[in-house]
């Protein structure tokens, strides 16, 4: 079937939503945009041109637009501080939930929106880690969940990208006090316990700003991390670089297990085997076999909002369900724990201080 979706949020990144990700969905009759939020005029009628909306279909308020509007769910695409706000108005109308990264703009506020969507029978909420699901990435899973590569050992992450200049990376996330964590590493320590294929169990990061870097928070970041299968696990993060060696979208993953090494970088996977022959290994990155990324129609958000209609259409629940992406939340707001203290910080056990009932799912 169709779903009516109500989207919330056409400026900033609700920007693409509107123009890139909802289009797709659009056109194969798997979605259907029947209101548009946003406080910004001009964001709001970008929007409505987009997605071909009549002027009473758009809103300023999202009381009104709840109010108003008939719809099967809402997509969320405005800043985490606000998205608990908006679970609560779509709860009350019976509405399900699609909402960008991360779940809240705390631990506490994450918990919370997922227990009160846990109590609301029959209504569901999925979290898009669109990171995790382009295609460069799912390709770089693929090859290493297939067990090619045997036992993974350690999986590391670099993203270097220069948007030290205020407002180069939108206005909000230079006025946080953790851009980077919460905004960046969201996806790319989501990415890494995917690839490891484990809970992260323990995790160690530290923080800091170089004084050329336009933000009120920490633009720069190493995480350690270790998981529950005993793989390991190092990030190393800064939105303030000098040359942007990995910017968004173009990051550097390696998966090293006990038969060989997967390596992505700037879009492209290449792999190398282990010679069983040979005592000691040589090789060069850039000389490996090259992995064609899989083929796919839809990647990223598109995809996501493709999978969470399959859901509510009585599929398996999405891999990104809020329930199980407290464990991705988790990480970033762990290590900015750890970040705080100094000290390492017990990943599970930080998770399960903030619920007051049963244990946390994993």
């Amino acid at each position: 079937m169709t779903y009516k979706v109500l989207q919330i949020g056409a400026g900033g990144f609700g920007a693409s939503w509107c123009s890139t990700f909802l289009p797709p969905n659009i056109a194969d009759g798997t979605i259907k945009v029947v209101g548009l939020v946003d406080i910004d005029p001009k964001a709001l009628e970008t929007g409505r041109k987009h997605l071909g909306l009549g002027t009473e279909q758009c809103f300023s308020s999202a009381d009104k637009a709840f109010q108003t509007v008939d719809a099967d769910f809402c997509s969320i695409v405005i800043p985490p501080a606000f998205h608990e706000l908006i679970v609560d108005l779509a709860l009350a109308r019976g509405m399900h939930i699609l909402s960008e990264k991360p779940i809240a703009d705390t631990m506490e506020a994450s918990v919370r929106i997922a227990d009160k969507v846990k109590a609301a029978a029959g209504l569901k909420m999925a979290v898009t880690m669109s990171h995790r699901f382009d295609q460069d990435k799912s390709t770089l899973r693929a090859l290493v969940s297939d067990d090619a590569l045997g036992r993974i050992n350690t999986v590391s992450c670099r993203f270097a990208d220069d948007r030290r200049v205020y407002d180069s990376w939108g206005r909000f996330r230079h006025e946080m006090v953790h851009p980077l964590l919460i905004e960046g590493a969201v996806h790319h320590l989501d990415i890494m316990a995917d690839l490891a294929g484990a809970p992260c169990t323990s995790i160690y990061a530290r923080t800091w700003k170089p004084e050329w870097a336009e933000y009120k928070g920490d633009t720069d970041v190493i995480v350690m991390m270790d998981f529950a299968n005993g793989a390991r696990g190092v990030y190393e993060g800064t939105s303030a670089h000098g040359t942007g060696l990995n910017v968004w979208g173009c990051e550097y993953f390696r998966v090293d297990a006990a038969s060989g090494t997967a390596i992505l970088e700037h879009r492209e996977v290449e792999v190398f085997h282990r010679d069983a022959k040979r005592h000691v290994q040589q090789n060069r990155q850039g000389k490996g076999q090259q992995v064609s990324l899989l083929p796919g129609k839809k990647w990223k958000n598109s995809l996501l909002i493709e999978q969470f209609c399959q859901w509510l259409d009585g599929g398996p629940p999405m891999a990104t369900n809020v329930q199980d992406n407290l464990q991705s939340v988790a990480l970033v707001f762990s290590a900015i724990e750890s970040a705080r203290l100094g000290e390492p910080v017990k990943v599970q056990d930080f998770m399960q201080s903030f619920t007051k009932s049963t244990p946390i799912e994993t």
